[in-house]
């Protein structure tokens, strides 16, 4: 078990410390009870850090943005506000698929694995989704809605080619996670969202492909499978689509057990409808507080935003006091000639520029360099 004391440091909020977790301590159990030090020290503090504000996050962030790719220390929101996001964002399926190989990606695929040591060397967290291709029929993650198959139960079958083909990525995926290391020499920790979205039917997994008990069995599957090769730097994430107004049992719909889950999220495409976001985070927020995981936002944005006054009104004023450990929004899309309107924050230029400077000036709000060290154990909270 952990415990330690944290110092939470705010150099950009007046240099004043963000007070500690109360005298109470707070007992976790998290899905790996063999997870590193460091694994288990991030989420002591994705517990404490959730009682003075959230984490801001955005996917992709250090890869690529709206005008620049693969720039070295590149970032739209650094370019913005001086400060890189606490939380970086990506997608790590082509480095298990069979996209693994492909010289296509290669350049793409050696970024990923760069830049995430580069998000953990400057003490910023890491979240990875997965958009797996099919291993059953070889496609994408996103089906032909009127040709349903069920790779759900061809995975769970034993023997089967579908098991294989998974299986081999899942050994790709696993030997990746444990060759991530720091320039301290340390595995680091990722918060993962396998199956992500798995509310709707759009991929894969969801549910026009898999009955919600193989859903189930999915996910313990894959979890039972990473720890068993021997991958204890997971931090294990749900994260269903909560577009609409929810209520619990939508967020419990298809739950894999409490003992396969360590952290709650949503990913929360609303639009400015800050009372479809204000219900469903006030919903997660009971959930995670009796359920005793941490929570957040695992994606959200409005595509092509242009209101310039988003940040302050429809993120940060929803999200103040829901004790959320993070927000993250979707990418930036590359368009450096902006033929497109495929981005979800903000960048140079953006009418929002101020709303989101006004957001990250803002107590509750935490960037990379008002993070603790993320990776000692928070005071007051155990994990077991």
């Amino acid at each position: 078990m952990l415990a330690a004391s944290l110092l939470w440091s705010c150099d950009k909020k007046n240099n004043d410390p963000v007070p500690g977790p109360d005298n109470d301590t707070v007992e976790l159990t998290m899905v790996d009870p063999q997870a590193t030090a460091e694994t288990k020290a991030l989420y002591s503090n994705l517990w404490a850090i959730r009682e003075h504000g959230w984490m801001f996050g955005h996917h992709d962030d250090l890869m690529y943005g709206r005008k620049w790719y693969g720039t070295e220390g590149g970032s739209d929101t650094k370019d913005v506000c001086g400060d890189y996001p606490a939380v970086y964002a990506l997608d790590l399926s082509t480095l298990m698929d069979d996209r693994y190989d492909d010289l296509s990606e290669a350049d793409d695929n050696a970024l990923r694995k760069k830049l995430v040591k580069e998000a953990y060397d400057r003490g910023m967290v890491v979240m990875a989704c997965l958009h797996m291709d099919n291993p059953l029929d070889g496609d994408d993650s996103w089906i032909d809605q009127s040709k349903p198959v069920r790779v759900a139960a061809e995975i769970l079958k034993d023997g089967s080619e579908t098991r294989r083909t998974f299986n081999e990525w899942l050994d790709r995926l696993a030997e990746l996670a444990k060759s991530f290391k720091g320039s301290d020499g340390k595995t680091i920790p990722i918060i993962i969202r396998p199956f992500h979205e798995h509310t709707e039917k759009w991929s894969w997994w969801g549910t026009l492909c898999a009955s919600d008990s193989e859903f189930v069995a999915l996910w313990r599957y894959f979890v039972d499978y990473m720890k068993a090769a021997g991958v204890h730097n997971f931090i294990y994430a749900i994260s269903p689509q909560m577009d609409s107004q929810k209520v619990e049992s939508d967020f419990l719909f298809r739950w894999p057990g409490d003992d396969y889950v360590d952290f709650i999220g949503m990913d929360c495409y609303h639009g400015i409808n800050n009372n479809v976001f204000v219900n469903n985070l006030k919903v997660l927020s009971k959930l995670s507080t009796n359920k005793k995981k941490p929570a957040g936002v695992t994606e959200t944005g409005v595509e092509g935003l242009k209101n310039a006054d988003y940040w302050f009104t429809n993120i940060a004023a929803p999200m103040a006091g829901r004790k959320m450990s993070l927000l993250v929004t979707w990418r930036n899309k590359y368009d450096p000639i902006e033929q497109g309107t495929h981005f979800f924050s903000v960048y140079p230029g953006h009418v929002s520029v101020d709303s989101f400077i006004q957001m990250y000036d803002r107590q509750d709000t935490f960037f990379c360099s008002d993070l603790p060290d993320m990776y000692s154990p928070a005071e007051n909270v155990v994990i077991k």
